[in-house]
């Protein structure tokens, strides 16, 4: 039988963790004179007690090393434990959210994803709108280290050839994760320092510059504003742009960059691929609403700019509703989200490494067809790609389609049309934020759905921050009895 206490314990340090990071909202609304301190501090001692507890209590099961079984459920658990916590400020607060949108909330904030259920955010205590920024940039943090730590080792949708670049942690699960997000948390940390800097330098209170500034490199886009970045323009949103890009890069070469490898950046294959993705797109979008909206080319190129990087980062800001653009660039944006940013990054969705080994299996393919005795070899950085990474590059992205298919049916089964359950599934499982149409479009959120479609999108959001088969592979019986 699994031994869970290694499991256990790794997650109540983790929940206390974000106990203690609901003092620096307390502490925001002492500072600005809010009478919704308590909230937190009431919060803040439920979670420290309820994760100290467990850590405590399951204590005498560490190990030094973790077996595959509790990776894989530990992996998940921490995804679902964490939002339970992260609730309870958005549930015995202001907002007085039901724990169906509390949970939803939290879920979408520590995925990364974006998508809210909460309306007049601009008149939100200070307190929970930093929590709702804290909440995305430590799931951000999260993210990176599951990509870099976790997932190669799980051998989840071909990140096995990542693996020597997650400092080969099969064994030393702990010790190694926590070597490795030391050095991330500070290149991470550096990145928000600047991208606050930059808003404050621009224009911004010191306040919205933090909270946008940890919403921005996390890629997760929650906003102060029901409004989102439309609140502000110009050169903000330029700088807005440049950090969701940063943001969307391996952390991996940040860490190779500090350490003297001038060329870490430019010699990856997907940083290539990705800057090329979205110049091509900026420019597609750009010559459209140029003839869409004639004699403006700056702000086209702007808008184009900064919503194309949003969304395919998977940050899911908006500066514009779309939804207004006409249906070529609609579609865009609906296939952009399901693009995503570089493997080992805040990002989502599939990843531009994927696409990569796809289009190299492709040509290898056609080229065995028109040369029936030839051998040609799929490679990625000119190195060989084995079939068992192709293999589970391939599986995922069966995965990946099946599940939004379901997830829309799903989501059609609860009375929601057709636009709003493809989209809906779409950006829940991609990690993106808004969707498409009237209701969860760029002008709208997640308030008026119902209560089954939300549980239905949080599961989802949970699969997609994940890579799917991590979640998939603890809901069959082999699983169980290895």
């Amino acid at each position: 039988m699994m031994d869970l206490r290694p499991v256990g314990y790794v997650i109540g340090l983790l929940i206390a963790i974000l106990g203690g990071a609901m003092v620096l909202p307390m502490f925001t609304d002492l500072y600005y004179g809010n009478d919704h301190w308590p909230v937190f501090f009431e919060c803040a001692v439920i979670t420290i007690l309820a994760g100290g507890v467990t850590a405590l209590s399951c204590a005498n099961g560490v190990k030094q090393g973790l077996t595959i079984q509790q990776i894989f459920l530990l992996t998940s658990a921490v995804w679902v434990a964490l939002p339970l916590f992260g609730a309870l400020p958005l549930m015995l607060g202001e907002t007085e959210l039901s724990f169906t949108d509390a949970y939803f909330e939290a879920m979408s904030g520590l995925t990364t994803t974006g998508s809210t259920v909460i309306s007049g955010l601009d008149d939100l205590p200070h307190g929970l709108l930093l929590w709702r920024g804290l909440l995305q940039w430590l799931g951000g943090v999260g993210v990176i280290v599951v990509a870099m730590v976790f997932l190669p080792e799980l051998r989840v949708g071909g990140m096995q050839i990542f693996r020597s670049e997650a400092f080969d942690t099969m064994g030393k699960i702990l010790p190694r994760a926590t070597e490795i997000s030391s050095r991330i948390s500070v290149i991470y940390l550096g990145l928000t320092i600047s991208c606050i800097a930059c808003y404050s330098a621009l224009g911004m209170d010191i306040f919205d510059a933090v909270v946008h500034a940890l919403t921005t490199v996390s890629t997760g886009g929650f906003a102060n504003y029901d409004a989102s970045f439309a609140t502000f323009s110009g050169p903000l949103e330029y700088v807005a742009a440049v950090f969701m890009i940063l943001a969307a890069l391996p952390f991996v070469r940040y860490v190779q960059l500090i350490n003297g490898n001038t060329n870490a950046l430019w010699r990856d294959p997907q940083i290539r691929a990705f800057f090329g993705t979205i110049a091509f797109l900026v420019l597609v979008m750009w010559i459209e609403l140029q003839r869409i909206f004639p004699h403006h080319w700056e702000q086209s190129f702007r808008e184009a700019l900064f919503n194309i990087t949003s969304i395919i980062s998977g940050t899911g800001y908006a500066s514009v509703n779309y939804m207004t653009w006409g249906p070529l660039l609609i579609t865009l944006f609906f296939l952009i989200g399901l693009i995503g940013g570089c493997a080992g990054s805040t990002t989502c969705s599939i990843k531009i490494f994927r696409f990569q080994l796809l289009f190299a299996s492709i040509r290898v393919q056609l080229q065995r067809i028109r040369l029936p005795n030839g051998i040609f070899i799929p490679r990625y950085d000119g190195k060989r790609v084995d079939d068992e990474v192709l293999n589970s590059v391939m599986s995922f992205f069966v995965f990946f389609i099946v599940t939004i298919g379901i997830v829309s049916w799903a989501l059609a089964m609860t009375g929601l049309d057709f636009v709003t359950s493809i989209s809906g599934a779409a950006t829940a499982v991609a990690n993106v934020g808004p969707g498409l149409g009237d209701t969860i479009g760029p002008a709208g959120n997640f308030a008026t759905l119902n209560d089954t479609a939300k549980w239905i999108l949080s599961f989802a959001m949970l699969c997609g921050r994940l890579e799917l088969m991590a979640i998939f592979v603890i809901f069959t019986v082999q699983f169980w009895r290895a």
